[in-house]
């Protein structure tokens, strides 16, 4: 397949460049300014009303449903004021909408001789300012999506051009160029811009079998969702026999989140209008329907008014520009039922009849409305057609792949940046819609996958998302295009709760004509529902009929999809399907663990972000706590369930934040963890008593390899059960990573080792400067009488580069330059550095150099851009603020020396290429890109590894990480456990400090020879809380997420002072106040 390469330019052309009406159109058209002109006599006033120039200011509001539902109607009203007491002369538009929904309200202005400017988000408290900058001729570009390209006008200074926003640059529009542009209500301006002149062409100079052929030359397919060539349907339509032939217009759009035809009539009326028209010629049809749902008031008043306005200029009804064509279009309202999507139903409605499928041959080609040959296509497929024309078949073939041909209009919606309506070119890649043109998923989180092709299509993970927009392509990867829907999914949709959604809407919606539908997706969705629900309630057989029900799913949904009558029965159960085969580990956590991963499924998640922490720390509990004033009960829950409060506060990467509802809903998730640092920088530790059972002289050892997070958790919760802990530090201070890695500005010493020095008690030996592998081995220990040992020794040796030099002084591992620092207070880096990684080692490493006294400047080279940089977002902006620069798009190819010492670094750049199972995309290399950069210090953080000899004896993973069973956390030594780093790889601290939680749980299990088994279940909230109260106004609780203080860059100059400070009381209780409060569904008294 070859894609058509020639779109850079290809919206902006389309803008500026769109044909003249011809002179014989002139003549033809019956009424308005231009009728009967010659173009000469037509051009100044074609010219008018293409905007090429404008003789006194004008403002164009986008009105459409989705400006209006932004507030465009309030935002009218209010240039309408400004206007009226600033005694400015005015024209004020009022056009369709653009596709960029999410900046709505969008406003244009254009001045006389100046270029029509766009706006984004144009409130109604936003107008004066706009106006303002405007009419003094000072714009900031931050207020503008762009300006329009006219070589002819002058250009607004500093502000870019519309075609190169990322969100329109890799457009291609044919169907939507008019969309924004133009008033929808104005005929002249649709004619000034070429309208009607394919429609003229058509009448005049071609056979309407020359027009089937020239659409089946164009390679047009339905972009209803059947993909059917739409020249082979016409003709079909054209040769069969009968007095009296229909076109439909098929404008119903029933998928949720596809919103291309209601655009299409409200923004561009006439373009469906011509095409239609043509059709209708094409098949010798001389009645048609718009068949459109209710819900459209806005679409219908605009297709109402263009076809009466059509009928006075001759472009419709009764001989059609003197050929002797008649044409009548009649509008038919339907009651949005989903199943008259389908044609035959379709057909049944528009005849005043129950919407229902019918058995198929005979076709509605052969036998259709009123048992007549009736062609049905969508709003897309006829829009596409006048521009097909104009353009010519061959160049609109040219546009897209091999065998899916021009371009294809998407509604992109769900988590998203940028949502609205997309016309790109058949054949582009998935992930280019949803992270180039839809700018990826907000607030740097994940995107899971796609849904394409609304309730009959499927979905495609993150990582397939380079495949193309193509029928064949999606329909041999199991989804297909359907008519347009494409909603992005990030992280925290739940697949099996997207299914139920599906299915509710389905089961909903089916017309009950047939029994596999009817009966069969009431079923499923009977299934799906016991799937997200607690067992609480079961009694009886329920439980056995509930994994009868899910054993037989899948099999369920194969019947129904080869049964059903009609096309959305057949496809009903995509939804289910596809998500079962890319996501079926979702359901098993649903089905076997009674967890929904997500945090979605309220029944199985309790509070999401107790769900999402991983020592089970109820967040909402200390949340609630904090709002009411109650801090050291706050401090309490805290420590119940994390030894290292404290610490956690300031390192942890908060994934309790990413679960949180009022993150989830679409505002800012609470500030959990800077709530929580609140609290443990205000309660005493000594508040919280923990009970130590005393080991007696015959209480069991268990020997603890490294004194990290994960390790010290792990002996703690052993000594509290009697057990005899001996822990063993090859470090001269305890803390591991914490203490070598983790620089003092992030982590500060002092509250670190009060944290440990509670939780040595009289049960546990703290041995340092011995060494795991060295010293003794796991066989040693358990000769010794250990009765376990659990091997928790992190990752401590920097992985190397694998390029020429690397071993030249003045190369420095990343880990051995932080503890350097951290363990001994050596500066060993000077001049410029350079650090080699894009992770939280690595901007480490970087704040702690440009700290040093004889550095002068820090950059970090990464082989990726910004957005894949796996480090902290929050860390990445405290570099940057610190004066360390980030290069992007760069990997090291060889060290440079000069007698032995290093001189440079060879860089190649890079660019982005395919995306890796991960769904980042790889880094490819630039050939011929080489180039030096001079550095004094290379500081190498790629990634680290466990030391070789920290796991020697037992048996690792082809990774170096020691293998262990992840449930039981057991190795392949009888009595020998690990976690933490040296199991999975440089991690967090809150997921060490769980794999010591649950090793100790183990390791009490195994010594007391109970089984390395235990079910873990989601502890739902059970403590009531009393909501703060609200006053009578509700301006007691802030709406905006609170942000953590810190000290200022300068103070944070050659210096380890901590960098992030606490919240004040009155934010603290202010952002705790903003919760959701979950947890009152499960314990409300009310």
């Amino acid at each position: 397949m070859s894609q058509h390469n020639n779109t850079s330019n290809s919206i902006c052309e389309s803008w500026a460049n769109s044909p003249a009406p011809t002179a014989s159109l002139l003549k033809a058209i019956k009424s308005g300014p231009l009728a009967g002109k010659t173009p000469e006599e037509a051009k100044s006033k074609i010219a008018s009303l293409r905007r090429e120039d404008v003789s006194k200011a004008t403002i164009f509001v986008g009105t459409g449903t989705c400006g209006l539902g932004a507030g465009a109607g309030k935002s009218l009203e209010a240039i309408k004021k400004y206007l009226s007491d600033k005694k400015i002369d005015a024209e004020i538009v009022e056009v369709g909408c653009i596709g960029l929904c999410s900046e709505e309200p969008i406003v244009d202005v254009q001045l006389p001789g100046k270029r029509r400017l766009s706006f984004k988000t144009v409130t109604e408290e936003k107008v004066v300012g706009v106006l303002d900058s405007v009419f003094v001729g000072k714009v900031s570009a931050d207020m503008t999506l762009g300006q329009f390209k006219n070589d002819k006008l002058a250009e607004w200074p500093e502000v870019p051009h519309m075609h190169q926003h990322p969100f329109m640059a890799p457009q291609h529009r044919v169907v939507l160029v008019n969309s924004g542009i133009i008033d929808p209500s104005n005929i002249d301006e649709y004619i000034a811009r070429g309208g009607y002149a394919s429609l003229e062409q058509v009448l005049t100079k071609n056979t309407p079998e020359d027009v089937c052929k020239r659409i089946l030359e164009s390679g047009l397919r339905g972009r209803g969702g059947g993909g059917f060539p739409t020249g082979k349907k016409w003709t079909f339509a054209r040769q069969a026999t009968g007095d009296q032939k229909y076109l439909v217009c098929n404008a119903d759009e029933g998928d949720p989140g596809a919103f291309m035809d209601r655009a299409v009539g409200e923004s561009d009326p006439h373009r469906l209008i011509e095409g239609m028209t043509i059709a209708a010629y094409a098949i010798g049809a001389s009645k048609a329907y718009i068949y459109i749902r209710a819900e459209y008031p806005l679409a219908i008043d605009h297709l109402v008014e263009a076809i009466e306005t059509a009928k006075k200029y001759g472009l419709l009804g009764e001989n059609i520009l003197g050929t002797g064509f008649n044409l009548e279009i009649m509008i038919k309202k339907g009651a949005g039922a989903f199943v008259c999507g389908e044609e035959t139903a379709l057909i049944h409605s528009v005849e005043g009849k129950r919407g229902m499928p019918r058995p198929r041959p005979p076709y509605p080609a052969v036998e259709g409305l009123f048992r007549k040959p009736t062609i049905i296509n969508n709003v897309e497929t006829l829009a596409n057609v006048p521009g097909i024309l104009s353009m010519g078949e061959k160049n609109y073939a040219n546009i897209g792949t091999s065998g899916s041909k021009g371009t294809k209009v998407f509604a992109l919606s769900g988590m998203v940046e940028r949502t609205g309506l997309v016309e790109i070119p058949m054949g582009t890649p998935l992930s280019e819609i949803v992270f180039s043109i839809g700018g990826g998923v907000p607030r740097g989180k994940k995107c899971k996958a796609v849904q394409i092709g609304g309730p009959s299509g499927g979905c495609i993970p993150e990582a397939h998302l380079d495949l193309k927009t193509d029928y064949e392509d999606l329909k041999n990867f199991g989804a297909i295009i359907g008519s347009g829907g494409l909603v992005v999914l990030d992280e925290n949709t739940c697949m099996v709760d997207l299914a139920k959604y599906f299915m509710e809407f389905i089961q909903s919606e089916s017309c009950g004509k047939c029994i596999p539908c009817r009966e069969g997706t009431k079923r499923m969705l009977e299934i799906l529902e016991s799937i997200t629900r607690s067992r609480k309630n079961e009694k009886g057989d329920a439980p056995l009929l509930r994994m009868q029900g899910i054993m037989s799913l899948q099999k369920l949904a194969q019947i129904i999809k080869d049964t059903s009558l009609c096309g959305l029965g057949q496809t009903a159960p995509n939804p289910v399907l596809s998500t079962l085969k890319w996501f079926r580990s979702e359901y098993e956590a649903h089905v076997f663990e009674r967890r929904c991963p997500s945090g979605s499924c309220k029944e199985l998640v309790g509070a999401p972000c107790a769900t999402g922490c991983p020592v089970d720390t109820e967040a909402w509990r200390y949340v609630a706590l904090i709002a009411n004033g109650d801090y050291d009960e706050a401090y309490k829950t805290i420590r119940r369930a994390n030894p290292f409060p404290s610490a956690c506060a300031r390192v942890c990467h908060h994934p309790c934040e990413s679960l949180c509802r009022c993150g989830t809903t679409g505002g800012d998730p609470i500030a959990i963890r800077s709530l929580k640092r609140f609290v443990t920088d205000k309660v005493d530790p000594s508040i919280y008593h923990q009970e130590i059972k005393a080991a007696g002289p015959d209480a069991k050892r268990v020997a603890v390899i490294g004194a990290g997070p994960s390790g010290l958790t792990a002996a703690n919760a052993l000594s509290a059960l009697g057990y005899k802990v001996s822990v063993f530090e090859k470090e001269k201070k305890p803390g591991g990573m914490m203490v070598c890695a983790i620089p003092e500005y992030r982590l500060p010493r002092k509250k670190l080792s009060q944290e440990i020095e509670a939780l040595i008690n009289s049960n546990i030996d703290l041995k340092l400067g011995v060494e795991f592998g060295k010293d003794m081995t796991a066989d040693s220990l358990l000769k010794e009488g250990y009765s376990a040992v659990y091997v928790a020794t992190g990752c401590h040796k920097s992985k190397k580069m694998g390029i020429p030099g690397e071993d030249t002084e003045g190369v420095l591992p990343g880990i051995k330059f932080l503890k350097a620092y951290n363990l001994d207070q050596k500066e060993i880096a000077k001049g410029k550095v350079g650090i080699i990684g894009g992770g939280n080692s690595a901007v480490d490493a970087a704040r702690v150099a440009i700290r040093q006294k004889d550095v002068t400047d820090v950059t970090i080279f990464y082989r990726r851009t910004r957005n894949e940089m796996p480090a902290y977002a929050e860390e990445i902006e405290a570099a940057l603020e610190e004066g360390i620069k980030i290069e992007t798009l760069v990997a090291p190819t060889k060290v440079v020396s000069e007698g032995g010492k290093l001189k440079a670094v060879e860089f190649i750049t890079n660019k982005l290429g395919d995306r890796d199972s991960s769904g980042r995309q790889r880094p490819v290399e630039i050939k011929g890109s080489e180039h030096e950069v001079s550095l004094d210090t290379l500081i190498v953080a790629i990634s680290e590894d466990p030391d070789p000899t920290a796991v020697s004896g037992l048996k690792t993973t082809k990774w170096g990480t020691l293998s262990i069973n992840p449930e039981s956390k057991i190795t392949d030594k009888a009595g020998v456990f690990g976690g933490g780093d040296v199991v999975r790889g440089p991690n967090t601290i809150i997921d060490a400090v769980a794999d010591g939680k649950r090793a100790a749980i183990m390791i009490d299990r195994f010594v007391t020879g109970k089984q390395l088994k235990i079910i873990d279940k989601i502890k739902l909230p059970t403590v009531y809380i009393e909501p703060v109260a609200v006053d009578e106004n509700g301006d007691s609780t802030p709406t905006n997420r609170a942000i953590q203080p810190a000290i200022s860059v300068s103070l944070r100059k050659k210096n380890f002072s901590e960098v992030e400070l606490s919240l004040s009381e009155e934010m603290a209780r202010g952002e705790a106040c903003r919760c959701l409060r979950c947890d009152l569904d499960f314990t409300s008294q009310e």
